[in-house]
């Protein structure tokens, strides 16, 4: 872990010498790449100045502890502040061993939402249109662009299906951790007997995908334009706006109608479709990876439930943090900060056995 600090802090000393370079005037582009790699690297860096500052400060107590001329009043406050000053360093040491882990490379992509309604009928669909509502509040919250592509009203007036793009600051590290199964535990509103029902909806969180990441061959599309349904049977079969587009290779079939033009709809149905052809790809990716451990049912994959919504007892409950949160209507209405902080410090955190090998004693030097 040193070495790789240390040559990741003699890489950053190299970007900064670049960046005066007289050469990089002339091409901006060289200027930004550079720039843009300096600064990722920059609060690393600083973290690791801390740490070793922290390591020298020890190394000064430890001196006057030993320190046979030194008053016994000045050798207490030295060894209290060693004590003080290795906690301070192995949460350092911890937050440097996070900081270094390989970061996702779609963490700074757009997304593409999806949201379904599951079992449970039109219960289902009125909980997936709470679900479209609160991600909508929640990047209403992060400043992000919420941007509604295409949806699918139920007879009651839920949500059987929506999808929806993202745009923002590193919207998908937020919300990759919300793909799964969400169930809601409530009384519905077409209950008459005031019985509880457990229904679901899926999300789906794919990141946004560009025409360079997926190129899509002309001759493998079939674009149908149909017209657009409406709520009071409004541009129906009037204006053939909608657009459908069907992907020969792989049969994925996408429909865009929300747009009154017919090239809007086309050109979201084709960021639709780059998005889903390369979680596909990854998908793939990943299970061959994985083949010979567990299934997916169980390992965080969409297949799985993943939070519980619990109305009379206003608790929502993550069943991979094993936590509960209280605020079921504050969350609901996108106050999700603390949820997703929590998903994140998870995912982040070292290992059980990473952080019992950081307690043992030969890591007590912080000697990394």
């Amino acid at each position: 872990m040193l070495q790789e600090l240390k040559a990741l802090e003699e890489k950053y000393r190299s970007l900064t010498s670049a960046l005066s370079d007289p050469a990089l005037v002339s091409n901006p582009q060289k200027i930004r790449d550079v720039s843009k790699e300096r600064a990722e690297l920059e609060p690393l860096i600083r973290k690791f100045e801390e740490y070793k500052k922290v390591v020298r400060d020890i190394e000064d107590a430890k001196h006057i502890v030993s320190d046979p001329r030194a008053e016994a009043d000045l050798k207490a406050l030295a060894s209290a502040e060693i004590e003080e000053l290795q906690e301070k360093g192995e949460t350092l040491r911890t937050e440097l061993k996070v900081m270094l882990l390989p970061k996702d490379p779609h963490d700074e992509r757009n997304v593409i939402l999806e949201i379904r309604a599951g079992a449970g009928g039109d219960e289902a669909s009125l909980f997936a249109q709470d679900l479209v509502r609160m991600y909508s509040r929640f990047a209403e919250n992060r400043g992000w662009k919420f941007d509604v592509m295409d949806t699918s009203i139920s007879p009651v007036g839920g949500i059987k299906e929506a999808i929806v793009n993202i745009r923002g600051k590193r919207v998908y590290s937020f919300l990759k951790y919300e793909s799964g199964v969400h169930r809601v535990q409530r009384v519905p509103r077409t209950e008459a007997g005031g019985r509880i029902h457990t229904s679901t909806a899926t999300v789906a969180v794919l990141p946004e995908a560009d025409e360079i990441d997926v190129k899509l061959d002309p001759k493998d599309l079939k674009i149908e334009a149909f017209g657009a349904s409406g709520p009071g049977g409004q541009n129906v079969n009037r204006n053939y706006t909608a657009i459908r587009v069907t992907h020969k290779p792989s049969g994925l079939v996408v429909s865009c109608q929300d747009e009154k033009s017919q090239h809007r709809n086309r050109e979201k149905a084709l960021r639709i479709l780059r998005s889903r052809l390369l979680d596909i790809a990854e998908s793939e990716q990943r299970q061959r990876i994985a083949k010979n451990r567990r299934s997916q049912v169980g390992t965080g994959e969409r297949s799985e439930k993943i939070r519980t919504y619990n109305f009379p007892q206003s608790r929502i409950t993550d069943h991979r943090l094993n936590l509960s949160f209280h605020d079921l209507a504050g969350i609901l209405d996108g106050n999700l900060d603390e949820l997703v902080e929590n998903l994140i410090r998870q995912a982040q955190n070292p290992s059980k056995g990473e952080r019992d090998a950081s307690q043992n004693g030969g890591n007590r030097d912080l000697g990394l």
